[in-house]
């Protein structure tokens, strides 16, 4: 079995991390936190197991709700992480900081009810309102 082994870092170099795990999900989101934090009309995210997952630097974190923190580099600024404060076990990094972002597809876009209008998205992804649903 051959290990898995995905990279990347801020802008800056200062922070690199390294995930030894398939993500168990890639999703664009397009709730109001996301759009603040990255400045952009969605944040794409991969999440992996918490424990695959190797910083070189931790990041600074923002606790952004009560149920969620972000983490970014503080000498550049650069988005990195969404992370769950009720224990989820899993870590997301932002898909734009992956050494070859093109390598892991989005499967799924959440806060849909939240996108913005003038983003025209031909893609056939499914689209959740809210967070997806319960399986």
């Amino acid at each position: 079995m051959s290990e898995i082994e995905i990279t990347g870092g801020c802008l800056c170099r200062t922070i690199r991390y390294t995930a030894t795990a398939e993500p168990t999900w890639v999703n664009h989101c397009h709730c109001r936190d996301c759009q603040q934090q990255t400045g952009a009309a969605m944040a794409t995210w991969a999440t992996f197991p918490s424990t695959s997952v190797t910083f070189t630097v931790p990041p600074a974190i923002y606790p952004s709700s009560d149920s969620a923190e972000r983490g970014f580099c503080a000498r550049c600024g650069s988005t990195l992480t969404w992370q769950s404060r009720t224990g989820r076990g899993s870590i997301d990094l932002a898909a734009g900081t992956l050494d070859e972002p093109g390598a892991l597809a989005p499967r799924e876009h959440l806060f849909w009810s939240r996108h913005l209008a003038w983003l025209d998205l031909s893609d056939t992804l499914p689209r959740h309102d809210e967070w997806r649903p319960k399986t």
